[in-house]
């Protein structure tokens, strides 16, 4: 048997099996209880500045950033 075939062979039976734990553990570790505040806390960062624009950062050699 070659190495090609017994690699093969272990990918066909444990390879599978494997790769199936790792998704199971993704989506349990997805939808565990205490994640539901983070991912809404994470939706909401597009919209953190929506009432006004985010302060400019300003260099430590007092150049502004944007052009200020």
């Amino acid at each position: 048997m070659s190495t090609y075939d017994t690699l093969r062979h272990f990918a066909d039976s444990w390879g599978l099996l494997f790769m199936l734990l790792i998704f199971l553990a993704v989506v349990v570790w997805v939808l565990r209880p205490g994640a539901r505040t983070s991912y809404s806390e994470q939706a909401d960062i597009p919209f953190k500045h929506e009432d006004r624009p985010a302060p400019t950062a300003k260099r430590a050699d007092k150049t502004p950033v944007r052009g200020d």
